[in-house]
């Protein structure tokens, strides 16, 4: 196992070269050449022994617990009230979804990177910006977090959580199957490709304020994508918040269109990491020799 020190000075990447959400590219000198990274290796099975890989899907779990909790418990507070107007309505949920992106990836940026989603996760994969052994990992710990943060929620208000659906994404009526899809789809590619913007390590060598502000435009684009399909599907773009509420509300209906809330952000992330990677970036998908 490495020593603590080392531990500390990687935080959560094992490489210096790859950049956590909201970190600068920073070098060993004054100067802010930039030098593009080479990418993650595909597996990396000496992160197994790293006490930081552990910190980070720790990390990755507690944050998703409490993104879900407070979101959850949001939601059910709007469902209760007999008059939108009494409540925070459609904007105020919205809010406290893109609030919590914001400080918890924030808070989690340098531990772990703050991705707090599936779909953030398989994009930075695909762009080769983690392994996929820290991948998988991640996502586990991400749906475990979740799962437990509308277990809480459901603990403190059965009653009230069971009565209004349990915050489980569904495609409302009147909206196809395929309006769900392209939904999702179309979310999480603005989720995904706002990440990859704020984060890209060129600009961040460039203007030392980007690593600061990263947290805040993520955090703005969950909640824009969140007004604009919650009527639609609720807006998933996450599939461990998706899956928690499906396992813990466990309605036949919360499951009927459930593969659309995988599928969807899964293809919108990987549609982000191409145009970010091919198109801005021209950076070839290759692995590392």
């Amino acid at each position: 196992m490495e020593g603590k020190e080392e531990d500390v000075r990687l935080g959560a990447n094992r490489y210096s070269d790859r950049q956590p959400i909201g970190t600068a590219a920073q070098g060993a000198g004054d100067d802010k050449d930039y030098k593009e990274p080479p990418p993650a290796p595909l597996f990396e099975p000496g992160e197994l022994k790293s006490w930081s890989f552990y910190r980070a899907g720790i990390a990755e779990f507690v944050a998703t617990f409490l993104f879900l909790y407070i979101t959850i418990l949001t939601v059910m507070g709007v469902s209760k009230s007999s008059s939108k107007c009494a409540t925070v309505g459609i904007q105020g949920i919205a809010w406290s979804f893109g609030g919590m992106i914001f400080a918890l990836v924030y808070c989690t940026a340098g531990i772990s990177g703050g991705h707090i989603n599936p779909a953030v996760t398989f994009g930075l994969f695909l762009a080769r910006k983690l392994s996929l052994t820290r991948a998988i990992f991640y996502i586990v710990m991400q749906c475990l977090g979740a799962i437990c943060g509308a277990g809480v929620v459901k603990g403190f208000q059965q009653g009230l959580y069971m009565g209004n659906g349990g915050g489980a994404n569904v495609v409302a009526s009147g909206y196809t199957k395929g309006d769900g899809l392209g939904a999702e789809i179309v979310g999480t590619f603005i989720l995904v490709y706002t990440v990859f913007s704020a984060t890209d390590a060129k600009r961040n060598a460039r203007d030392s304020h980007v690593p600061i502000l990263a947290p805040l435009p993520v955090g703005f684009a969950v909640f824009l994508v969140h007004l604009a399909t919650i009527p639609i599907t609720g807006t998933g773009i996450n599939p461990a918040r998706s899956l928690c509420a499906a396992i813990i509300y466990n309605k036949d209906h919360a499951w009927n269109d459930h593969w659309i809330f995988w599928v969807g952000p899964f293809v919108g992330a990987a549609l982000a990491a191409i145009y970010h990677q091919v198109i801005i970036r021209a950076i070839p998908f290759k692995s590392r020799s």
